[in-house]
């Protein structure tokens, strides 16, 4: 049992990376029939809403998309930022939804924001304690790991309403801009979807990982009665 467990929970993420990917390659070969690329699509959103004090920024690598805001910038990678495709622009319109949260102070954003330092320690001191307590039976160890887990699993979820609420934007937007036509939106939500499925996969391990642990703390407060 204990096997086919660990293959789910490698799998899923797997899958969900195998699916962006697959999907991304896809429609990077599909130009948006606007002509515009990720830069210009960013910087035509972030002005239709006002946010012109928001920075776009060419950054290496391979979807290493994201909007900083501390900095205000909104960085693509160096193929979406230079790209005239339909997952292109679709990847640069999400995170200018991000940056339109940040602006507009959403609720799930900012409660993520609060939850950054708390689920980083998290995520460093659980599993010590949690080895520590399994080791040396020790309920209490254990559960303090679980505790320190649980935050950086509520960060997991929290995530999944803030990804989901960026592409929901950002396809109003490509729309409301002109960079894509109403026949294009399937395309560039087959995009927004299989780039959250890395999100739900992130966060379905998370809680079956945390859900396992307690059913190992029940078990060892019950061997201890």
């Amino acid at each position: 049992m204990y096997f086919i467990y660990l293959a789910i929970i490698i799998l899923i993420p797997i899958y969900a990376q195998m699916k962006v990917k697959s999907t991304y390659k896809k429609y990077s070969q599909v130009p948006a029939s606007s002509g515009m690329n990720g830069a210009e699509t960013a910087r035509a959103i972030l002005d239709q809403n006002g946010l012109f004090n928001v920075r776009v920024e060419e950054t290496p690598g391979m979807l290493s998309d994201h909007y900083d805001p501390r900095d205000k910038t909104v960085r693509l990678s160096t193929d979406n930022y230079h790209g005239h495709s339909v997952a292109g622009v679709a990847v640069a319109a999400h995170e200018v939804g991000h940056a339109i949260q940040d602006k507009e102070a959403y609720a799930f954003l900012r409660f993520r924001h609060a939850l950054v330092p708390v689920a980083n320690f998290g995520s460093n001191i659980s599993w010590i304690l949690i080895l520590v307590g399994m080791l040396a039976r020790i309920p209490g160890l254990l559960l303090a790991g679980i505790v320190f887990m649980a935050a950086a699993v509520v960060f997991q979820v929290i995530t999944l309403p803030v990804e989901f609420n960026a592409s929901s934007r950002a396809m109003d937007q490509l729309v409301s801009v002109g960079v894509i036509r109403n026949d294009e939106e399937r395309e560039t939500k087959k995009v927004l979807s299989a780039a959250a499925m890395t999100y739900v996969a992130a966060a379905l391990v998370a809680v079956l990982e945390l859900v396992r642990l307690l059913l190992m703390y029940t078990g060892m407060m019950r061997d201890e009665d």
